[in-house]
């Protein structure tokens, strides 16, 4: 993949305009996808709670440029906004946690505030502008509570060019009046973009104190916590502009749509969008990314990876046999 990549980024279109890529909630680490055009992009980073915001050392360099802010983004301009430290830096919110709502769950005692600090803040608006940016390309989201405000805060001829975006809502209600998953898949529903997947994560629907009482011991507190069955939080979602709107897209971006759709294992989308590359822009270039995308499809057929839906379809094969027999 190394060598069409680079092809692709030796382009004019994409040296001159470079992808621009947003990771709001950084704290652990910058997407690690990103590696692979890192050094061909541009990225705009926040997270406001420097307990474990490590990555500015080790990132350095990696990226072509690499801006960093530590403050709060917000969906408004203001100068400084209330923000909620908690016991775990990754639950540090604008929002303030839900402790009624979270008590019914093992992890609630993580959103326990520690302390609140006014911090300053940015809007993405005035970042973009005071950077001179006119674009997103891909937007990622894990800012505990506003991912789609935060989207919708940028001006709608960016909105509607983003060609991939990530977020990372809540299904219970950890945040007071924070973003949840299905009011994200309701406005992206509304715009031509399309969910290319949807990982949904989950917790212990127990009380920690409850679970404590009869796993004491620290270890297998640990254990039984990841053991028992999980409850849905929260979900991982990943949107991709569908390109319905040809006039909004120039052939930078439907060589970036192919770059970031091929990174994602995407390869189906993929392949659509270098055919109607090939057959808007008639460059040769999308020859090889149709190419690579087919490769790459056979490739997933060699690797058995249709293997566990025959065995579903199997599986209901039987259970009709069973039920037919049973009667």
């Amino acid at each position: 993949m190394k060598k069409i990549i680079d092809t692709i980024f030796s382009r004019a279109e994409l040296k001159k305009q470079p992808p621009v890529l947003i990771d709001i909630g950084a704290s652990e680490n910058l997407h690690p996808i990103w590696g692979k055009i890192a050094k061909y992009s541009w990225c705009i980073a926040f997270d406001a709670d420097r307990r474990d915001f490590q990555f500015v050392e080790d990132e350095e360099g990696k990226f072509k440029k690499l801006f960093i802010f530590n403050c709060i983004v917000s969906n408004q301009d203001s100068d400084t906004a209330q923000f909620f430290l908690t016991k775990s830096p990754y639950c540090s919110s604008m929002l303030e946690p839900d402790a009624e709502k979270l008590k019914p769950f093992v992890f609630s005692d993580l959103f326990d505030i520690d302390k609140k600090e006014t911090l300053k803040t940015k809007s993405l608006s005035f970042v973009l502008k005071e950077l001179n940016i006119s674009r997103v390309d891909w937007f990622k989201s894990d800012s505990q509570g506003i991912d789609l405000r935060l989207f919708k805060s940028l001006d709608i001829n960016i909105q509607e060019r983003v060609i991939t975006a990530e977020f990372e809502p809540g299904i219970i209600s950890a945040y007071k009046s924070e973003d949840k998953l299905f009011q994200i898949l309701e406005y992206f529903h509304s715009k031509n973009f399309w969910l290319s997947d949807i990982n949904i994560k989950g917790i212990p629907r127990i009380p920690h104190n409850v679970l404590k009482e009869y796993f004491s011991s620290n270890l297998f507190y640990k254990l039984a916590k990841e053991s028992i069955r999980k409850a849905p939080g929260w979900g991982e979602m990943i949107f991709f502009n569908t390109f319905e709107d040809k006039d909004l897209f120039t052939i930078r971006e439907y060589m970036l749509g192919w770059v970031f759709a091929t990174l994602e294992k995407e390869h189906p989308f993929a392949l659509v969008l270098a055919k109607e590359g090939a057959k808007i822009f008639g460059d040769v270039i999308f020859n090889k990314m149709v190419s690579y995308s087919i490769s790459r499809m056979r490739m997933d057929v060699i690797k058995l990876k249709f293997f566990p839906s025959v065995f579903r379809n199997f599986k209901k094969l039987i259970n009709r046999w069973k039920y037919t027999f049973d009667k």
